[in-house]
């Protein structure tokens, strides 16, 4: 599957939605200074952009609870494993989540960079 959080480099993320993106990568943002640095995020589980779309999470949107972070979205908040959580500075500044649907249809998260400043 092609790597579809490239669409988070954009200065116009304003657009972005905290529900996982239906588009895949278009090849708009190749130019973006962040493009390389994306590519190669990664957390216990691997590449973040392997198997689902890195999507905007606004600051009101994650927490940390019981010492654990989570996410909301699609209405739920869902956990992120503490494997998921990518541990080097954010250099985007706002909190991204790779969530994807697991066989069951739940949504889990893959990778989850915290906001700049946590």
């Amino acid at each position: 599957m092609r790597c579809r959080s490239l669409i988070l480099m954009s200065g116009f993320w304003f657009l972005i939605s905290a529900l996982p993106a239906a588009a895949h990568d278009d090849g708009r943002f190749a130019s973006s200074p962040l493009k390389p640095w994306f590519d190669q995020l990664k957390s216990g589980n691997g590449l973040c952009c392997s198997f689902a779309d890195g999507v905007t999470v606004e600051d009101v949107d994650w927490d940390v609870h019981d010492g654990h972070y989570r996410v909301h979205l699609d209405g739920q908040w869902v956990p992120v494993p503490d494997d998921a959580v990518v541990t080097e500075p954010n250099r985007y500044g706002r909190a991204v989540a790779w969530p994807y649907q697991d066989a069951s249809g739940a949504t889990r998260i893959r990778c989850f960079m915290p906001g700049a400043g946590t």
